[in-house]
């Protein structure tokens, strides 16, 4: 006689995944519902008990650029390269805050969605990938913002030279995605072990913002110090958005490719330590 579990047949069967370099891109095409139910809940939730609401994408960099205004180029008397300041301000907030968001996000994916790995399966990588194409709303709210001061200046008749780079703007936020979500993975990845770390997350963003030239042009940094900013694989990518789209800043093509590949290199090893950790991630909780 055949035995009860030998009668037995299943329609799905769930197994590990083997193998250290084993990616789950099947699963997540599988389960792209679910990562437009996490994109829309992003978004969503953010302000939902808010009074403004999503006003506050617009509050946020107009705060922000005000502040630097008076801080850095009023009181500090810092240069941006001939370019009026609220533009030269809005451009470099528009770049730092989608990349630094995407890597503070998705740095938390563990200890954030403790509780719901815990009760049902589906691939864990669904929801740092989700946090950054949500962070693409808000990126291109923040834009409009920018472009409407672009405008005004316009308008104004200040000489604003915009190039044909400005074509290779999808470029510029693949590489800005990409980043966010491999240096993202990485930490989350240690985080899960080593709680610590989330102290030191957005204390080094904070430091890396003045690694990059945010609140500077490239320019103006001392030759002994240059090549120091340029080792940051975001720097390229802020000294091209002002290129393409004001004419300051410069389009350096070794300087994407570096960017690129850093960007992949950090994929590579954020997909590598994340595959690893999620076996075990509940049993550690």
């Amino acid at each position: 006689m055949k035995t009860m579990q030998q009668d037995e047949k299943w329609d799905t069967i769930l197994r590990p995944r083997s193998g250290l370099f084993v990616f789950p891109w099947r699963d997540v095409l599988r389960y792209r519902d679910l990562l437009y139910m996490f994109v829309k809940r992003d978004v969503v939730i953010i302000y939902k008990q808010t009074v403004l609401g999503p006003v506050w994408f617009f509050i946020q960099p107009i705060l922000t650029t005000v502040i630097y205004i008076v801080v850095f180029g009023g009181i500090a008397g810092i240069s941006t390269d001939g370019v009026p300041k609220a533009l030269f301000y809005s451009a470099g907030i528009v770049v730092w805050n989608y990349f630094s968001e995407s890597l503070t996000l998705t740095s938390r994916t563990f200890t954030d969605n403790a509780n719901l790995f815990g009760k049902v399966y589906f691939p864990r990588i669904i929801v740092p990938i989700a946090k950054v194409l949500s962070g693409l709303l808000k990126f291109f709210v923040q834009f409009l913002f920018f472009v409407v001061v672009m405008v005004v200046y316009l308008l104004k008749g200040t000489p604003i030279q915009m190039h044909y780079h400005i074509i290779y703007f999808p470029l510029l936020i693949l590489l800005m995605a990409g980043l966010g979500l491999g240096i993202g993975i990485v930490f989350t990845s240690m985080t899960a072990k080593y709680r610590d770390l989330t102290f030191l997350i957005q204390f080094g963003v904070t430091l890396m913002m003045y690694a990059t030239p945010v609140i500077y042009p490239l320019s103006s940094v001392p030759e002994k110090y240059k090549s120091y900013i340029l080792l940051n694989p975001v720097t390229p990518i802020v000294e091209g958005f002002r290129y393409a789209f004001m004419g300051a800043g410069s389009w350096s093509w070794g300087g994407l490719a570096y960017t690129a590949c850093f960007m992949v290199v950090v994929l590579f090893l954020g997909m590598v330590t994340f595959s690893k950790v999620e076996k075990t991630f509940i049993d550690n909780v």
